[in-house]
C-alpha cells in the first residue's frame, strides 16, 4: 500500500506502508522517483530516473509542504 499524500504538478507524493520506520516521503513523476528524508532534516535519499532540475523543484515542494507531509505520516503510522 501507498497512499498518495499529495500531488502537486506533476509530482505524486506518497509513503510506502511497510518501510522503513524513519520519516521519509516519495515523490514520482513520469520520468522517475526520488525519497527524501524528513527527519533529522529534509535530505535526499534517493533518486533514479529525474534530472537535477527535478530533485531541485522535488525539494523545494517538501519544504513548501512540510507541514502537511508531517502530518500525513503521523496519521499512516501511529504511535
Amino acid at each position: 500500500m501507498s497512499p498518495t499524500v499529495l500531488k502537486e504538478g506533476p509530482f505524486r507524493f506518497f509513503f510506502f506502508s511497510r518501510e522503513e520506520p524513519r520519516m521519509h516521503v516519495h515523490i514520482s513523476c513520469s520520468d522517475g522517483e526520488a525519497k527524501f528524508w524528513i527527519e533529522p532534516i529534509i535530505s535526499l535519499a534517493t533518486y533514479h530516473g529525474v534530472n537535477k532540475k527535478q530533485l531541485h523543484e522535488m525539494q523545494l515542494l517538501v519544504e513548501k509542504h512540510i507541514d502537511e507531509i508531517i502530518s500525513a505520516w503521523k496519521k499512516h503510522f501511529p504511535g
